[in-house]
């Protein structure tokens, strides 16, 4: 594990983001370079489809949708 060096404002941001989040600010930092990552990989894909793209690959199973 190592040190990545941000600047305050982006740490700011990651901190009030990790609190709407419930993720530690290192959490959110985390997830936020991931998904970077994976967009970077997968620049036709839109958030939701990498996020589906994420859980289908750790065999979570998508909530049934109730339709009212």
């Amino acid at each position: 594990m190592g040190i990545v060096k941000i600047s305050d404002d982006l740490h700011e941001e990651i901190r009030k983001a990790s609190t709407v989040m419930s993720r530690s600010i290192n959490a959110q930092a985390e997830f936020w370079i991931k998904m970077g990552m994976l967009a970077e990989l997968n620049p036709t894909l839109s958030y939701t489809e990498l996020v589906q793209q994420q859980l289908k690959a750790c065999k979570v199973a998508p909530p049934e949708v109730i339709e009212t």
